[in-house]
């Protein structure tokens, strides 16, 4: 099998694990990994506080809630491609409708938690939906980095 992009081949020599692979490429394999599902989360969190934000201030949504569930579609599909192509690059190998209809309704039930939220908080309880979108997408990032790992893109 060969390495995916930017990863380095692991030796099949002697793993403590059984698997062929020792500890700390596994480790460091793991790490690596983290680091780039943060680049790609902050990339797609950047996409998707734009279009939110572009909703509310040039469109005009009178819902912060309903501007969300918009913008988190263009968010998702950022996401997406970046899991898809750079964290989890081994993944692209394999078709990618199957990937697309799990990660869209992972994300999907993962935006209504994420539109709840910042509507309850804003609309609801008029505080700022800065500070709403946060809490929201700390949820977000709790709950999709463990849903593409084990679930969306597991390879």
């Amino acid at each position: 099998m060969s390495a995916a992009p930017g990863r380095p081949q692991e030796s099949s020599h002697g793993s403590p694990q059984g698997d062929g692979t020792s500890v700390s490429a596994t480790v460091s394999s793991h790490k690596a990994e983290v680091v780039r599902y943060i680049v790609n989360g902050l990339a797609a969190t950047a996409v998707h506080y734009g279009v939110l934000t572009f909703n509310l201030k040039v469109l005009g949504f009178g819902s912060a809630g309903l501007a969300n569930l918009c913008a988190a579609v263009f968010g998702i599909v950022a996401s997406f491609l970046g899991s898809r192509y750079y964290v989890f690059a081994g993944s692209a190998r394999q078709p990618w409708l199957p990937q697309a209809i799990k990660f869209s309704g992972m994300y999907g039930a993962i935006a209504v938690l994420h539109g709840i939220v910042l509507w309850v908080w804003t609309d609801r309880l008029g505080l700022d939906y800065r500070l709403g979108f946060v809490i929201a997408t700390g949820l977000q990032v709790s709950l999709s980095y463990l849903g593409n790992k084990f679930l969306v893109f597991k390879t």
